[in-house]
């Protein structure tokens, strides 16, 4: 367990209150080579789909089955972990985190903050990749 131990002892409070955990979903789509960790449950995902395929590579794996999948997870890649609350994005963070890896981050949004960031006026800027 010293690998946990001192993985808990780095999160202090100024790693908290700096946010270093986290990344805003706006940031995580502009990111080359990144992936979006969604961790939803099948019932979720069913209900509502996340696609970004025109921003960032998608990945799901509910977190129940984090342990038996996290290999597909890359390593050599910016990871925003999602869930619709937190919760769950919280704890796949913090099992990755205990895994080695060290570019894994809480996509910090929820459903609201998606559909401001997939309005039609910057869905069209990112496909066309227009400045204007």
């Amino acid at each position: 367990m010293d690998k946990l131990d001192k993985l808990l002892q780095g999160m202090t409070f100024d790693f908290f209150g700096s946010g270093k955990h986290k990344i805003e979903m706006e940031k995580l789509l502009e990111t080359k080579d990144a992936v979006f960790l969604d961790v939803r449950s099948r019932q979720e995902v069913e209900s509502i789909q996340i696609r970004l395929e025109h921003h960032i590579q998608v990945l799901w794996i509910p977190i129940d089955e984090i342990p038996e999948r996290y290999n597909e997870i890359p390593r050599d890649k910016v990871v925003g972990v999602f869930c619709s609350a937190g919760t769950r994005s919280t704890i796949v963070y913090l099992y990755l985190r205990f895994l080695g890896y060290e570019n894994v981050y809480i996509a910090t949004s929820n459903y609201d903050a998606f559909t401001n960031l997939l309005l039609p006026g910057k869905l069209h800027k990112k496909i066309t990749g227009d400045k204007v």
